[in-house]
């Protein structure tokens, strides 16, 4: 980046600093990854400039023959990895491609079921500090910490009887297990609702077949990033079933036109010009979720998380779900340590070690002083990090908590860290000054 640094060292300092943050550092917030080289020269092209309106072969501006390539070869991709029909990948990001799928079939005040934040929803499922929550009618269900995160599906038919859902979402961001989609099925089914999945967090891993895939279980929609274990730019995809016919031609709200129902709401209902520069990064990081080391990465994923669960329970933490069965964790420090979140947060980041503060279910702290932190093994496995690995992360990550006070402790902490970082090398040659 010499022209950067030489126009604007600030700015390349700033960026020159993150590098180093990254390369010194273990990365455990499970919704960061770091992304090829490829996907970083395709992001900074000059994609970047092109206004594309509209959908391939259907623009509104001149000059889009390369960009249609672009966007057409990321839909097949997307479309074959996932196993469905249609992709509509022009979402900004996360909050945007959820919006899209709400906007496009509910009415302000209609019903939507979704699980709630604490105990493991995101804030585009019905928070409601959110738009989308204070827009339409959110029914949170919730799980049972005490068996391990079971979510009562007796209860949530009830529920969606008395209550009626239009959409009945099942995703998450904190939530350590994986979903039984056929039970969200059979009640969405009860009453005629449509079936929604936001695998955000696993979009990568259900690409890589070693977790569950909703459209083998008869789901109408699937969102997910593409920034988080599919190691791609920061964006979102909106998948479905069955075919667009026109989506510049409004068509009747049924299910047999949902693709073509979430095209417009996509464009021109919420969002403009899609980011071409970010749509050619997701090509790339989708032909490289097809490869066998992408399957390798995804399984070894698993591994690692679950070997560091063990690790950490094996140490006195209390994991909410008691265990894991994807790429995440959430200890409950108060009770593992009786410290809060976002102290253990801090604790950790001055010995190198990136987490998040999260809440805990039915948390009776404020989310920025919550009981919890969060974290995961994607960005770590993407450097190579193994299950003995970490086994010695769990043991550090324990040691600092239960002695926050201690010097010592944080001193072993950073000389691991360091080691680890140096056994496990990031964007090795890579320079921004």
């Amino acid at each position: 980046m010499t022209h950067l640094s030489q126009y604007d060292p600030e700015i390349a300092g700033a960026i020159e600093n993150e590098l180093n943050r990254q390369r010194d550092g273990l990365e455990m917030i499970p919704s960061e990854n770091f992304v090829s080289r490829a996907v970083l020269e395709a992001l900074g092209s000059v994609m970047t400039n092109k206004y594309s309106e509209g959908f391939p072969g259907k623009r509104y501006y001149g000059g889009n023959q390369f960009t249609d390539v672009v966007e057409n070869l990321t839909i097949e991709r997307a479309k074959t990895i996932f196993r469905c029909d249609h992709a509509n990948v022009q979402p900004l990001s996360g909050s945007p491609m959820n919006q899209a799928v709400y906007l496009a079939f509910m009415k302000p005040g209609d019903t939507i079921m979704g699980m709630d934040l604490s105990h493991g929803g995101h804030l585009t499922h019905g928070s409601p500090v959110s738009h989308m929550g204070k827009l339409f009618n959110f029914i949170r269900y919730k799980t049972h910490p005490e068996e391990k995160g079971r979510i009562d599906f007796d209860e949530l038919m009830r529920v969606a009887k008395e209550t009626k859902p239009k959409i009945i979402l099942c995703g998450y961001t904190s939530y350590p297990r994986d979903y039984d989609y056929t039970d969200f099925k059979k009640v969405a089914d009860e009453v005629g609702a449509i079936t929604m999945a936001d695998v955000a967090h696993i979009g990568g891993l259900i690409a890589a077949n070693v977790m569950r895939n909703p459209f083998d279980y008869g789901f109408d929609i699937v969102t997910t990033t593409t920034h988080k274990t599919l190691r791609g730019p920061r964006g979102g995809m909106i998948l479905s079933r069955g075919v667009v016919s026109n989506p510049l031609k409004a068509p009747e709200n049924t299910r047999e036109n949902i693709p073509t129902i979430l095209d417009r709401s996509v464009f021109p209902g919420l969002q403009g010009g899609p980011h071409m520069n970010q749509i050619a990064a997701t090509a790339v990081c989708l032909k490289e979720a097809a490869t066998p080391e992408f399957h390798a990465y995804a399984k070894q994923v698993l591994v690692n998380a679950k070997s560091l669960a063990t690790a950490l329970m094996a140490d006195g933490a209390k994991l909410v779900t008691d265990g894991t069965d994807n790429h995440m964790m959430v200890i409950d420090c108060v009770k593992s340590w009786r410290i809060p979140g976002n102290e253990a947060e801090k604790l950790l980041d001055q010995v190198g070690i990136t987490t998040n503060k999260s809440l805990i279910p039915d948390d009776p702290n404020p989310p920025f002083k919550p009981s919890g932190i969060r974290l995961g093994t994607p960005a770590l496995t993407t450097r190579g990090f193994t299950e003995d690995d970490m086994k010695i992360i769990g043991r550090t990550i324990a040691e600092v908590l239960k002695n926050p006070q201690s010097d010592d402790a944080k001193s072993r902490a950073r000389t691991t860290v360091r080691d680890l970082t140096q056994k496990h090398p990031l964007y090795s040659g890579l320079s921004v000054l």
